[in-house]
């Protein structure tokens, strides 16, 4: 023994009779004491191992933590957090925990709630969809298509359409609450889960709705709920079955969209047109219970009437035009216009135009009119032979061609005819589209009036002078003209002369001076062999020019001079070779020359038989 005394360390001597041997027994029964209470304080404490799930029981909570009581020496703390779909978790409650760590730095022991949740909710997942148990979970949130819901500590998606049997438009109702559901769809790989609480009652829906289809008859009137609205129709709930409003059993009038006509959670009445038992359809009709239009329509409406509308569809071949409310009749395209053209009805019409029209027949019976619009005009083929008489000449404007002629409109409603040999008296058009333009105005002839048939026949070229008349005195058979090739016309070649006539050559009569032949645009002097005025014919010939002698060549570049042939009397008249050394080339909106050449040819003509006859009188006085 020792004691300190003024920083001075002084050993004491233990008595004499002090008992070592006694000293040395207690200290080793306190040490097997220690030892036995120790073994017995850890028969009272539970054997746990880390990475297990064990249950326990909530011994306290606060706003921020739940303290749980597994048997151990310490005590688990848990987030409140991981209890939110837990929100009447109360004191002495049974939860699971999993064991993270035994102890922590501090001696503390981690546990998780949401991992011993998520540890054992794969097994509970898939055992309740092998069962068809129902389970519940907790909406955390909503997302695209649906919810979100906590299913044993999984997170489950809740599509939009599993909510309930009819569509939901609010999801955030569902947000915060607890609810009971059916697994439906378990995507192991991604470890996705779908649960459904509409299967839940599905199965309760289908016993309602054979029962109610099963007492539904054909004309039977029910009270419903509009339900859904799509743009074919609509969709009642009669109580636990659906039916179908077509769009066109909405109403007697036109309906573009079923939402002009009722609304989402509208109560309406509604009459069974049909149903299915076995494919579960029933057809319903919201107009049959209102008195059908055609019956309240007025007895003195009758053909021949005039009745003014709303135009209320437009389609490619009429329109429908509102007479009377729900009433409709159709004004079809051919109806709206005197004029025979296939045109478009939007070209007369607009939809919602108010329209005056004449009532061409009505069938009360079929519920069918038909209407005109055109009638409200006069037809401009009553009086057609008073103002187009035959041999008349007017303006019309080129509507379209075909291929033997040319369709020309006189004024709206009075087309007619332009045969394509009645174009041109000079040329020979193989399609009218040589000759014009559609939109192109012409002036014409009218040769023929058909009408009853409404048909005109008509005529350009008629408008002017048949130029082959004079032609026959300027082509004359041996006269020498110049020409130019300008094609080809099967084995021929047509060859451009001057007045806008046209004549053929062979391919022999091509043969030029030094052998060769003559090419396409090339000018040269040609012969007539043969003028036809009937067949409007001109055959030529280029190589008779100089196979008849030098007096031939002379006169061949001079165009429209006849060429003086050894067995050929006197030439044309002067007045023929006056107009021949002017003009060179003309077309048909030339022929005032050749009005004029006739004109003077005549007055030639007429002074010589003058000089003659005064000839003859003067010898007949010489020889009285």
């Amino acid at each position: 023994m020792s004691t300190v005394e003024n920083n001075k360390v002084t050993f004491l001597e233990p008595p004499a009779d002090f008992d070592w041997a006694g000293a040395e027994d207690d200290s080793k029964a306190l040490a097997g004491a220690r030892e036995s209470m120790e073994a017995a304080y850890e028969k009272t404490l539970s054997s746990i191992q880390e990475k297990e799930v064990l249950m326990g029981t909530v011994v306290g909570m606060n706003k921020k933590e739940v303290v749980i009581n597994i048997g151990y020496k310490s005590e688990g703390v848990v987030p409140i957090s991981e209890f939110r779909y837990k929100p009447d978790l109360a004191i002495g409650d049974q939860v699971e925990v999993y064991i993270e760590k035994q102890e922590d730095k501090g001696g503390q022991m981690v546990v998780s709630h949401k991992t011993a949740r998520v540890h054992n909710a794969w097994g509970k997942v898939n055992n309740a969809m092998e069962t068809n148990e129902i389970i519940t979970g907790f909406v955390k949130c909503r997302t695209k298509g649906g919810l979100i819901v906590d299913v044993f500590g999984i997170e489950a998606f809740l599509p939009g359409s599993q909510i309930d049997v009819k569509p939901i438009r609010d999801y955030d109702q569902f947000v915060g609450k607890n609810m009971e559901f059916k697994v439906v769809k378990i995507n192991q790989e991604f470890k996705n889960v779908v649960v459904s609480h509409k299967a839940l009652i599905e199965a309760e829906l289908e016993a309602q709705k054979k029962q109610i289809i099963g007492g539904l008859e054909k004309g039977q009137v029910l009270e419903g709920t509009v339900k859904n609205i799509t743009s074919y129709g609509v969709f009642v709930d009669l109580g636990g079955v659906d039916g179908l409003i077509h769009i066109t059993d909405l109403s007697y009038g036109r309906v573009s969209h079923p939402e002009e006509v009722v609304k989402l959670d509208d109560k309406i009445n509604v009459v069974i047109l049909d149903f299915d038992d076995e494919k579960r359809r029933i057809a319903l009709g919201l107009k049959q219970l209102q008195p059908h239009p055609w019956d309240a329509l007025s007895a003195d409406m009758n053909a021949g009437d005039k009745v003014k509308g709303k135009v209320m569809v437009i389609t490619d071949y009429g329109a429908f035009v509102e007479v009377a409310a729900g009433v409709e009749g159709l004004l079809h395209v051919s109806e709206m216009s005197w004029s025979q053209h296939l045109r478009s009805p939007k070209d007369f019409l607009k939809e919602g135009q108010e329209i005056e029209c004449v009532i061409l027949n009505i069938d009360r019976e079929e519920r069918k009119m038909s209407l005109g619009m055109k009638q409200l005009a006069q037809d401009p083929w009553a009086e057609i032979e008073f103002k187009y008489p035959l041999r008349s000449k007017h303006t019309a404007k080129v509507r379209n061609f075909t291929h033997f002629g040319i369709f020309a409109e006189l004024e709206e409603g009075v087309d007619g005819l332009i045969h394509i040999s009645d174009l041109s008296w000079t040329k020979r058009i193989k399609h009218p589209s040589e000759f014009c333009n559609v939109g192109d105005t012409v002036e014409v002839m009218v040769l023929e009036v058909d009408k009853e048939n409404r048909r005109l026949s008509l005529g350009h070229k008629q408008v002017e002078e048949n130029p082959w008349e004079v032609f026959a005195t300027v082509f004359t058979p041996g006269s020498t003209h110049e020409g130019t090739i300008t094609g080809r016309a099967g084995q021929n070649f047509v060859v451009s002369l001057p007045y806008g006539v046209e004549g053929t050559v062979t391919i022999k009569h091509l043969k030029k001076a030094d052998g060769s032949k003559a090419e396409l645009e090339e000018k040269l002097p040609f012969v007539v062999l043969e003028f036809n005025a009937e067949a409007r014919r001109i055959v030529l010939s280029h190589t008779r020019t100089f196979e008849e002698g030098e007096e031939v060549m002379e006169s061949a570049p001079a165009a429209g001079k006849r060429a003086p042939r050894k067995d050929a009397g006197a030439g044309p008249s002067a007045s023929v070779k006056s107009v021949n050394d002017k003009v060179e080339k003309s077309t048909l909106g030339d022929l005032s020359v050749l009005s004029d050449l006739k004109s003077s040819m005549e007055s030639t003509e007429r002074a010589t038989k003058g000089k003659k006859k005064e000839k003859r009188e003067e010898e007949d006085g010489e020889e009285a």
